[in-house]
């Protein structure tokens, strides 16, 4: 799924005051941090996860591994936060423009 500049837009917009929901730490990508990942991707839709792992590149890379293992699309990038989204299978609550 690739997202268009508008509706990126719209996500970031929604996702602004979000939190954070899962944490990445110095241990990177566990097989049970991806997991949580999953479900949790898959009840919020839209999400922010931390990553506290190495530097600029060594972040990119576990981000894009996140969402190639989950099939989520990175919506927006800052920092060390990441915003996620991937639609439910059934009834998706967030509806693109």
């Amino acid at each position: 799924m690739t997202l268009s500049e508008k509706q990126r837009k719209h996500l970031r917009t929604q996702g602004h005051a979000l939190k954070p929901v899962v944490m990445i730490g110095a241990k990177g990508l566990t097989e049970s941090v991806l997991q949580e990942l999953d479900q949790s991707i898959e009840h919020h839709e839209l999400m922010k996860i931390r990553v506290s792992v190495g530097d600029r590149d060594a972040r990119d890379a576990v981000i894009a591994e996140a969402c190639e293992r989950t099939g989520a699309e990175l919506v927006q990038r800052i920092g060390n936060i990441a915003l996620l989204f991937r639609p439910r299978k059934k009834n998706s609550a967030i509806i693109l423009p």
